[in-house]
Parts: C-alpha cells; sequence; structure tokens
C-alpha cells in the first residue's frame, strides 16, 4: 500500500462529503453493492484500503483559471510512476486568444478520464484494460499489452502513450494506491495553484461553482462519457488557437454555448509534395491492408468466377495454373500478417491479439483473416488431386479425386465469409469517432476497391506470361480483369468524391486531415487523383479493345504498374494525414512539430528532451 505520512497536509486527503446517485450520463454513481470489501491487489499486496467511496467513481476537477502552466502535476505523475522523458501520463496544454492588449492564455492539464465507455477497453484486443468497481478506475496492464497502439487510436484524449522504446502502452492508473489510504493523487496533490481536484464524481470540490463536462479544446464527451469536469469563468476570444504544430483552432458557438474544432491554416494554401513524408510508422499496415485485400479479391474472383461459370475464370481453375495462384494468395495473406506482427510492440506477444473478441475489431479482423488463410490452404490442398503436375508426381492422389473436389468446394465456400468478414473488421478498425478524416463510409469503398483492383492485378501478372508461354491468347482474361479493375477504381473513386465533399464542409479534426491533404501533400493528393482517373480510362479502353498484341500487352503492363503505384500512394496517405481528436500540446511538449524539429537539429539525441527515438 502507498505510505501513509503522520503529518500529511489536509490538501492531499480525499473529502468524504455526500454523493449524487446518478451521473450526468444517467449511470449509477455508486458501481457495485458490495457485501464483502474486494482487494485491488495494487503491487501484489492483498492489503484493503479504508476509502468510505472506494465502490464509487471518481474524477478529475480541472479549474482552468487557477492553471498557470508550472507542470508541477507532470512532474509529480512521472516521479510517481517512474517515467521516462519521452512519456508522460499527465501532460498540460495551451489554448490561446485575442490581440494585445487583450491576449489570453488557457492551460489545460490532461491525463486519462477514467470513462463511463472507456473505448480503449473495448478497442484493445489483449484485454489488456479493465474497468474496475473500486473507483472506476480505468487501469491498464503493460504486462499482457503487446504494443499495437489501438486504444491509442480510439481515445479521444491522448490518455494511453505507446512507449516505442518498451514497446507497450501505460496510462494514468488513478493513482489507486493513494486512493486506497484517502489520498489523492498525485498529480492532485502537487497542483501549486489549486486547479486540479479530485473526489466522487459530480461533487464540486470547495470553493467552486461549476462542473461542466466541455472546456475550449477539450473533444466531445460524447465519445466516451469521460470523468472528468471543469470550471471555467473567465472570458476567452471567440477564437482561440492552438501553441501546437496541428492544423486545428476552436470557435465559439453561440447556439450550442461551446467551443468547436475548425481548421486553422497554418500552412498557407501552398501545394507540395513531400513524398519522403509519406513513410512512417504505419508502413506495415499499408503493406499489411493492401496484401490481405488482394488475396481476398484474388480468391474471391477466381473462386466465384468458377462456380458461376465465367470461361476466362473458370479455364483458369481448370488449369494447373489454379494452384500457383492460390500459393499467391496465401502468401499474400502471409505477407500480411507478418506485416501487422512486425507493426507490433512485442511481435511475439501477438497470440494475444484474439484475447478480446467479444468487443475488439481488431480481434475480429485478425480471427477473420486467419480462418480465411486456414480455408484456403484447405482448399488448395484438396485441389491437388485435380492439378495435372501433381498427378504426375503423386498417381495415387487420383483415387481421392472425388472427395477432394467436395472438400475443396467446401472450404473454397466457407473461406468467401471468411475474407468478406475480415475485411469488413478491418474496416470498423478504422471507423473511429476520435479520428473523423477514417469515420467515412469512404473507408469501406476504398477497402472494398482495392479488393477487387489488386485482386485483379495479381491474377493478371501471373496468368498472363503462364498463358503466352503455353501459346494461349490472354485477351479474353485480361478484358475480364479490366472490367474488375474498373469497377474497383470507380468504386474507390466514388467514394474520394464524397469523402472530399463531406470533409470540406466539416467543422472537425477530419477538415484539418483534409486540409493538409489539399496543402502539405497537395500535388501528391493531385497525383494519386490524377493516376486514378487516367487508371479508370485505361482500364475501361483496354477492357474493350483486348488485344494479345504487343502494343496492348505493354499498355497493361503499364496499367497494372501504375495501379499498384496508385494504391500504394492512397494508402500511405490515408495514414499518414489523419488528425485525431486530441488534447492541444504545448510549444515543445506533446508537439509533432517540434518533435520533427528536434530530431532536424540532433536535438532529439539527448533523452532529456522528450523525444522518443524513431527506432
Amino acid at each position: 500500500m502507498f505510505p501513509l505520512r503522520d503529518n500529511e497536509p489536509e490538501y492531499a486527503k480525499l473529502k468524504d462529503i455526500e454523493n449524487d446517485t446518478h451521473n450526468r450520463y444517467g449511470n449509477l454513481i455508486e458501481l457495485v453493492q458490495l457485501e464483502e470489501t474486494q482487494s485491488l491487489n495494487i503491487n501484489g499486496v492483498d492489503e484493503i484500503g479504508f476509502n468510505p467511496n472506494r465502490n464509487k467513481q471518481h474524477a478529475f476537477h480541472f479549474t482552468a483559471d487557477n492553471c498557470i502552466g508550472c507542470h508541477a502535476c507532470e512532474s509529480a505523475c512521472s516521479e510517481k510512476n517512474d517515467l521516462p522523458a519521452h512519456i508522460s501520463f499527465r501532460s498540460v496544454g495551451y489554448v490561446e486568444g485575442g490581440t494585445f492588449p487583450d491576449y489570453q492564455r488557457m492551460n489545460i492539464s490532461m491525463a486519462c478520464n477514467h470513462c463511463d465507455d472507456p473505448v480503449c477497453l473495448k478497442g484493445c484486443p489483449t484485454r489488456a484494460y479493465t474497468k474496475h468497481e473500486e473507483y472506476g478506475a480505468v487501469i491498464q496492464d503493460p504486462d499482457i499489452c503487446f504494443g499495437c497502439g489501438y486504444c491509442t487510436w480510439v481515445c479521444p484524449y491522448n490518455a494511453p502513450q505507446l512507449d516505442p522504446v518498451a514497446g507497450q502502452v501505460e496510462k494514468c492508473n488513478m493513482c489507486v494506491d493513494r486512493l486506497e489510504v484517502g489520498l489523492k493523487p498525485a498529480c492532485v496533490s502537487a497542483c501549486l495553484g489549486n486547479a486540479l481536484n479530485f473526489g466522487v464524481v459530480e461533487n464540486t470540490p470547495e470553493n467552486r461553482d461549476h462542473i461542466d463536462t466541455r472546456i475550449p479544446g477539450f473533444p466531445d464527451p460524447d465519445i466516451s462519457k469521460p470523468n472528468i469536469r471543469f470550471e471555467q469563468t473567465k472570458n476567452l476570444p471567440k477564437e482561440v488557437t492552438r501553441t501546437d504544430s496541428m492544423p486545428v483552432k476552436y470557435q465559439k458557438d453561440e447556439k450550442a454555448g461551446h467551443y468547436k474544432p475548425v481548421v486553422d491554416k497554418k500552412v498557407g494554401e501552398k501545394k507540395s509534395w513531400n513524398l519522403g513524408r509519406l513513410s512512417s510508422r504505419e508502413n506495415p499496415l499499408v503493406l499489411f491492408t493492401l496484401s490481405t485485400q488482394a488475396a481476398v479479391g484474388l480468391f474471391i474472383s477466381l473462386f466465384i468466377g468458377n462456380l458461376l461459370g465465367v470461361k476466362p475464370l473458370a479455364a483458369i481453375v481448370a488449369t494447373d495454373l489454379y494452384i500457383p495462384l492460390l500459393v499467391a494468395a496465401l502468401g499474400m495473406i502471409a505477407i500480411g500478417l507478418l506485416m501487422s506482427t512486425v507493426h507490433l510492440g512485442k511481435p511475439m506477444r501477438f497470440y494475444r491479439g484474439f484475447n478480446n473478441l467479444r468487443h475488439s475489431p481488431v480481434a475480429r479482423e485478425g480471427l477473420g483473416i486467419v480462418v480465411f488463410m486456414a480455408c484456403v490452404g484447405f482448399h488448395m490442398l484438396a485441389s491437388l488431386p485435380a492439378n495435372n503436375f501433381v498427378m504426375n508426381l503423386v498417381p495415387a492422389l487420383s483415387e481421392f479425386t472425388t472427395l477432394a473436389a467436395i472438400t475443396a468446394t467446401v472450404f473454397g465456400a466457407l473461406a468467401i465469409p471468411a475474407g468478406i468478414i475480415a475485411l469488413y473488421y478491418m474496416y470498423r478498425c478504422y471507423r473511429i469517432k476520435a479520428r473523423p478524416f477514417w469515420n467515412h463510409w469512404q473507408t469501406a469503398t476504398s477497402f472494398a476497391g482495392s479488393m477487387l483492383t489488386l485482386g485483379a492485378v495479381v491474377i493478371a501478372v501471373i496468368a498472363t506470361p503462364v498463358l503466352l508461354w503455353l501459346n494461349q491468347s490472354p485477351a479474353s482474361l485480361l478484358s475480364l480483369l479490366g472490367g474488375f479493375m474498373a469497377i474497383g477504381i470507380a468504386l474507390e473513386g466514388i467514394g474520394l468524391s464524397f469523402h472530399h465533399k463531406d470533409l470540406s464542409a466539416a467543422d472537425h479534426e477530419g477538415a484539418a486531415s483534409h486540409y493538409i491533404q489539399r496543402s502539405t501533400f497537395g500535388k501528391t493528393y493531385l497525383l494519386r487523383n490524377g493516376l486514378m482517373g487516367l487508371n479508370l480510362l485505361a482500364a475501361i479502353g483496354l477492357c474493350l479493345w483486348a488485344s494479345d498484341n504487343v502494343a496492348s500487352l505493354m499498355l497493361w503492363t503499364a496499367l497494372l504498374g501504375s495501379i499498384v503505384v496508385t494504391a500504394l500512394i492512397g494508402r500511405a496517405l490515408f495514414y499518414v494525414l489523419v488528425v485525431p481528436t486530441t488534447m492541444p500540446g504545448a510549444f515543445f511538449w506533446k508537439n509533432k512539430g517540434f518533435e520533427q524539429h528536434a530530431r532536424d537539429i540532433g536535438l532529439a539525441d539527448m533523452p532529456q528532451v522528450g523525444v522518443a527515438p524513431l527506432h
């Protein structure tokens, strides 16, 4: 237990005052009626605390008018939890506005809000999070975590901290060891300006009047129903800006009575390439999503095309070329799974990714992909007796031809829904309220379009040289595949068109992402769109006027290469553009612009600067 001193100051102690029965979200404040008091087993100790309100939801209270930006709360938190310089469970950011001499800054101290509806808990595939009945604390176990970082995506407040050095996520634990002995969290006890307070949720601290759920710069509380309350009585300008590099500012909505995010065009409207910045920590996910979608598209096209009697595809399935195509599909799935595993902070713990099938789309996506891979693998094995090359090597397989054909059909039929389910939950992984740029149905059209387009590309790349080597014309096959490519490109293009329209009129961080897309990556964005248009026209043209002459084959080769390049650019943009609904940063701390500057000039090599190493 946390050692309680005899001379503990009064301001560090929790107050036992009368509580409401329900919070403002309509949920009970008393989380559970326990006949027997339960131990939290803090630090392996079975001792039970004496806090009389330990089974009630607790919350932070922040008075913005009192915060002087001294960062004492950050320091106390870091010391209490023995954190490295590049990790901080609590951070202080700023918003400011006005003109001289009436210029104002408001500081915001923020940590985990231990929400009523913790999206981190639902999103985590390893079940590293627990919403405890004691204090309502949302506690994360880094020993269970394998470092996928998905909780850092879904949290609107940037509370979970991914440590790239340790390869795991950690976060504020509400200092439950201090609560057990009647003390407030370390950050609250250290606050110099009496800006932070703590207690049972909905209780108004002494000398305070308001317990609001919003403050300028704070994301929409409806996302996760956070347990933090605010007081901010000083008038702020109608528009306040962030001091970090994020292109977001906040304007007061007089009708709604609170501030809403809008685009802050900090870098102007100039269009740039910035091709080097397309590379990011999410590169493995670029390859994972594209290769998985291509594999699913390849198999569905061949299997359903054969069932429906589509001649060019049925002819492929009936030849020895079918097995190499299935091997290609399995190979792409294997590469995708390898990339997703490499992306983890602790790759050897990949098996924990199926622990939270009840809630996590990441866990369901992974299971769907594994089941699809297994079904395709068994389908391929059962298809071996129909392969002439294999039959010549192992004639004994001819006795199992009928049984193998039935088995191949069964597993092929099972692979179809498994692949569709895998791609559906891959899409659900990105429908995140905390990342509005992704939270649009365009993500579904992008993934479905890539499945059709890239699946057809892989079939064309493998089948065309073989058919030419066998002196067979690939024209009819290419014509059909060109139709698939055109449909996939058109589907993705329609989604992108509506995405552009919706984000251009939006008033959230998704609009800021779109602004970055049109300025920082403006020329790259136009290149991607231009290539998509050319690819669509070329696919339609070559589909209608398919030929197997040299000129036509060269055009097909150029089209296939252009489609792959376009897909890589588009998917890389998908990851690097997203602006989350996170809390404002400071000039140096929690500022992506400063982090990049520190790396450029070598300042990041000093660990005390607090910039995590890229490796």
